[in-house]
């Protein structure tokens, strides 16, 4: 729709300023674009300067391109928004307000004889009409005259054609934020971002909770700042080198490490296993006559709910099966570690290598391994409310069990994946590519995750609390045989998937009541 502009008053000495004033705005798919003078002159009638009515207004015919309701509505959702913003006293600058003023009203729309006596008073009352707000802007952009009731068409003339562009340069150059204060961008943005602190009269038995689960998460860069402190110092150094080659050729991390009763009963843990809280549900008796190898799911994010289970007597896993001898395997580099390495191993941590696993159910009759099956690749899907497993082409553990003739007994932790939040890592983008790359280099992975704080609940590298139940089923009992076959060891893998989906289907409506979808093997 083309809308010709033409003074009221002609001057004399004003011809110049009346050809640049016949400007036009082009309003197609709600964009506005300027048209140039000599187009409209082009299709403008051509009078005489004599001729009565010369410049008066010409009825335009509707073209093609006319405004759609839909348009129109937008407009007055403009208007409206900026009229609230004016009651609220909150000021509007020259670009949105001249923006605004190029929107077109129904034909029906009543003007007074004096606001059509000037081209810029002609477009730019309707947003001025019902409040006046920062008249001295408005005033200066259109020439208004509040003595005389009309509007200086002469400097309007001169600059509304390249106000008009540069409005559309804007537009074009900034969509987003267009007609919006960086304010009110930055409040729509707060949105939804509350922050919590922890209040200052917590009870003293969640306050030690949090302190144990906080030192324990930091065990290991203390570990690594002592060692530091001690290479520091040439006198250490005398202790350093013997230690060094005892870690070379100390053989504990294959035999399932030192394990003390006195640290995994440690009153520490016991405020470990409170903080989320950890919990055990029994579906079977373990008779102390064999061996077993444990399969704990989902990884988690760390797999604190296996190391309160496992390698602690935090949620008394000795009364729920007496006579069993637990050992938690982890990555071997673990034990690369000075001190660190001697922290884990009093708790009966082991390596996860081969021949470490064979050694501990060699012990004898009531031996115990525990495997997080997934190992780092499934810690990549650990998002809150998911239970995505990499089971399906995992065969190593189920051989291992058949050649120490070891019971198969599956573990299912539920709310092991939601005590962190972790950074959207869909397969097949950048960060999980590189993810995974890194973990083929050294073994392990960095999920990027985030917690909550000491002192706050939205963020930090502290775990959510958030229950886990750790519910461990019905053994599989395995034939001991040295050279099994793949088609035993596949049938013993259906087995235990079999029971894993049953504890899943059992206890989901109870303990993952916030799920987002079901348990599903990803690998």
């Amino acid at each position: 729709m083309t809308i010709p502009l033409e003074p009221h008053l002609p001057s004399s000495s004003s011809t110049s300023s009346t050809s640049s004033l016949n400007a036009s705005i082009n309003f197609n798919n709600n964009r506005m674009s300027p048209v140039s003078s000599a187009d409209v002159l082009a299709t403008a009638p051509l009078r005489g300067p004599l001729e009565p009515n010369a410049f008066e207004l010409e009825e335009v015919e509707p073209s093609s391109a006319t405004i759609t309701p839909a348009e129109l509505a937008l407009g007055r959702e403009d208007r409206l928004r900026r009229r609230s913003q004016y009651k609220r006293g909150v000021s509007t600058n020259t670009s949105s307000a001249s923006s605004s003023s190029f929107q077109v009203e129904d034909d029906t729309t009543e003007e007074s004889s004096e606001d059509r006596m000037g081209a810029g008073r002609a477009i730019g009352t309707r947003s001025r009409r019902n409040k006046k707000v920062n008249d001295d802007d408005d005033d200066e952009v259109y020439g208004v005259d509040h003595e005389h009731g009309r509007g200086h068409g002469h400097h309007r003339s001169g600059s509304g054609l390249s106000e008009a562009r540069r409005m559309v340069k804007e537009r074009i150059k900034s969509p987003l934020i267009s007609g919006m204060k960086l304010e009110d961008l930055r409040d729509q943005l707060e949105i939804g971002i509350e922050k919590k602190f922890a209040p200052l009269n917590i009870p003293p038995h969640r306050r030690l909770q949090t302190a144990a689960v906080a030192l324990w998460a930091l065990f290991l860069p203390l570990c690594i700042i002592l060692l530091l402190l001690t290479l520091s110092f040439p006198p250490f150094w005398l202790l350093l080198i013997p230690y060094f080659i005892f870690i070379r050729f100390d053989t504990a991390p294959d035999n399932g490490g030192r394990a003390q009763e006195w640290a995994r009963r440690g009153f520490l843990w016991r405020y470990f296993a409170q903080y989320y809280p950890c919990s055990i549900v029994k579906e079977a008796d373990l008779p102390p006559d064999r061996p077993y190898l444990f399969g704990y799911h989902p990884h988690g994010i760390i797999g604190m709910g296996a190391f309160a289970t496992f390698a602690t007597e935090g949620t008394h896993f000795s009364e729920y099966f007496p006579g069993i001898k637990p050992h938690l395997l982890t990555l071997e580099s673990n034990f690369k570690i000075p001190f660190y390495r001697e922290l884990i191993m009093i708790h009966g941590v082991g390596s996860v290598a081969k021949k470490s696993c064979a050694n501990v159910l060699a012990q004898g009759p009531g031996s115990a391994i525990t495997i997080v099956i997934g190992g780092a690749a499934e810690s990549l899907s650990a998002h809150p409310g998911t239970a995505d497993l990499t089971l399906k082409k995992r065969f190593g553990f189920v051989k291992m069990a058949i050649k120490a003739g070891a019971d198969l007994v599956p573990v299912f932790s539920f709310g092991e994946n939601d005590i962190y939040e972790q950074m959207a890592n869909a397969k097949g983008s950048w960060v999980y590519k590189i993810q995974r790359k890194f973990q083929k280099v050294f073994g392990f992975t960095l999920p990027l995750f985030y917690g909550r704080g000491l002192f706050n609940y939205n963020y930090g590298l502290m775990p959510f609390r958030h229950p886990i139940v750790s519910v461990i089923g019905t053994p599989i009992h395995t034939t001991r045989d040295s050279h099994p076959s793949e088609e035993y060891i596949q049938e013993v893998q259906r087995q235990y998937i079999d029971e894993l989906m049953r504890i899943w289907d059992k206890y989901k409506d109870l303990y993952a009541k916030g799920r987002t979808r079901e348990l599903t093997l990803v690998e």
